[in-house]
């Protein structure tokens, strides 16, 4: 074998594979609940929804969901399908740009010119900081035995037995669920950017360069990391990838489906891991059906789930895991066994997710940007035209712009406003695939495509900018625009300075030429609508328009948005 300077090194991609191991991610513990939730659609839930599933008391609901919380944060399932060895990883990743080997690894590596060292990958990958102490954020994020950790909020480090004594490393829920929104990190918030599947897919084209003798030549690993490496090797031929050709969507569901179709049929082998030798085509191998991230504080006020709905029947969080695994190349048989031992786990996971509150404006942007008057004309035009689909909001002005209470639906609704159907449409071969799965079929898991997308409730809309569940709308005064009339193309980039980079009046991505400059210089930030599965067209007519008549002028869709602004 013939070795180039690029072969050396590529095992640092490797790490790449690791880190983009985590699309959706964990999930909750127990000790003894007071009930034991009902995960049925055709369970009614309450209007006011489910922040307490489990029922627990004040003091034990406290402590489960800070348990759930760091399960989010790092990453609890030892047996997940891919890890990296953490001492060499982090040894590469902690390297300073003065290294004379950073320099050939970034030539090797065909690193961005915009990754000053490889800290940068963090940024990269989308992860965000932890705050400063665990309650300078909106709401407390906990900190592992109290200390602030070293590395972004979605990296885990662990001392799992797997192939060994050596420390692991991996990715958590918080790498695509967690968000800094003007300096203040959000868990449960969407990732803004990230970048999961863009470094697994990196990762798979450059792991088979890379043998297992060279592997341990140049990173000097033990007995213990080469058998990790070797399992982590083994792992990734059951992954199937697609990556988003958008920073900002996340194109996991056909990672889970192009997984499966590597899986032999049989119903032995649908709870393990044993590959077919030539993959079954799949939907996903030809169609982009991606979308944005969920945000958790949403979960509470469904009872079915995902941006269409189309988790019918089984525990989301726990559905949510077993897909997480499956991208991840896991043994069924393992996880099947995991999940029966640490229901605990799953518990305050999903305690933890349940328990999620909205951001509010007035923590994060100024109140006096906020119109009261516009705002409370706007909660007129809402409950006439709004409320019916996204629900109703209690108000109480005389103390402000807080909502005092939300109320939502029994049922979870599904509704067709002419939006974007790829990703809907997405879930057919993801829905027949996973329906007869062992481990599906024991945890009553149902899942099936749907004929629209759930009207999300809208409490701390304002954070959730770019809208609609393919981030085709950068803000609400484009969602309010006839579709004929929305933009094409928008730039995206990070919150960091109100009216800068947050429109603050129209609520969202400033337009085209009121962009930062350095936005306009990535493609992979550069949102193209006419891409399929980008689409913006829909929820329009019959809302804001009717037989080609508009229903609201100017006026009434500004108050509109000024009542949005406070929810």
């Amino acid at each position: 074998m013939v070795k180039t300077k690029g072969d050396e090194f590529i095992f640092f991609a490797l790490f790449h594979l690791l880190l983009s191991a985590s699309l959706h991610s964990p999930f909750t513990s127990a000790a003894v609940a007071a009930e034991t939730p009902d995960w049925g659609a055709d369970k009614e839930i309450p209007l006011t929804g489910r922040p307490n599933p489990y029922g627990w008391d004040q003091k034990t609901l406290g402590e489960k969901v800070r348990k759930g919380q760091l399960h989010a944060l790092h990453y609890p399932v030892e047996v997940t399908g891919l890890v990296m060895p953490a001492r060499s990883s982090l040894k590469i990743l902690d390297m300073e740009p003065g290294d004379p080997l950073f320099g050939m690894l970034k030539i090797a590596l065909n690193l961005e010119a915009g990754i000053k060292n490889f800290k940068g990958f963090w940024k990269w990958l989308g992860l965000n900081d932890y705050p400063e102490t665990e309650t300078s954020a909106e709401y407390p994020i906990p900190f592992d035995k109290g200390v602030r950790p070293k590395y972004p909020m979605g990296v885990t480090i662990a001392d799992w037995k797997i192939g060994g004594k050596s420390q692991v490393l991996t990715l958590s829920c918080a790498a695509c669920h967690t968000a800094t929104l003007f300096g203040k990190p959000v868990l449960g918030l969407s990732n803004r950017f990230p970048g999961a599947n863009a470094f697994f897919k990196y990762a798979q084209n450059t792991f088979h360069k890379m043998p297992s003798a060279l592997y341990r030549a140049i990173t000097f690993a033990n007995k213990d990391e080469l058998r990790l490496y070797k399992l982590a090797k083994n792992h990734i031929r059951s992954v199937g990838l697609k990556v988003p050709r958008v920073r900002g969507m996340d194109a996991s569901l056909a990672q889970v489906a192009l997984s499966l179709a590597k899986r032999e049929v049989s119903p032995w082998a649908e709870r393990s891991r044993e590959l077919e030798e030539h993959p079954r085509a799949d939907w996903h191998d030809d169609h982009s059906a991606e979308s944005k991230p969920m945000v958790w504080w949403n979960t509470k006020y469904k009872n079915r789930w995902l941006a269409d709905g189309s988790i019918l029947s089984g525990n989301p969080i726990f559905t949510n895991l077993l897909w997480n695994e499956i991208g991840r190349g896991v043994d069924l048989h393992e996880l099947a066994e995991w999940l029966e031992t640490r229901t605990d786990v799953i518990e305050e996971l999903t305690t933890a997710i349940f328990a999620t509150k909205a951001p509010h404006w007035a923590s994060y942007l100024p109140v006096t940007a906020i119109n009261i008057e516009r705002a409370r004309r706007g909660e007129t035009v809402f409950a006439q035209n709004c409320a019916k689909c996204h629900g109703e909001y209690r108000k109480d002005w005389s103390r402000g712009i807080e909502t005092v209470e939300v109320r939502y639906h029994t049922r979870t609704p599904v509704v067709d406003v002419g939006t974007d159907p790829v990703r809907r449409q997405g879930m057919q071969s993801l829905g027949e695939s996973l329906n007869r799965l062992a481990i599906s079929k024991q945890h009553d898991i149902v899942v099936a495509e749907q004929q629209g997308y759930v009207p999300p409730p809208l409490d701390g809309i304002f954070a959730r900018y770019p809208y609609l569940h393919n981030n085709s709308i950068p803000s609400l005064c484009a969602l309010m625009t006839p579709p004929e009339s929305r933009p094409r193309v928008y730039y995206a980039g990070e919150p960091i300075v109100p009216g800068r980079d947050f429109d603050l009046d129209c609520v969202g991505y400033p337009t085209a030429d009121h962009v930062p400059a350095e936005w306009k210089k990535d493609p992979l930030y550069t949102y193209d609508t006419t891409l399929e599965g980008q689409g913006n067209a829909g929820h329009y007519d019959k809302i804001f328009r009717t037989n080609g008549v508009e229903r609201y002028n100017a006026d009434q869709k500004r108050d509109l948005i000024e009542y949005l602004k406070t929810l």
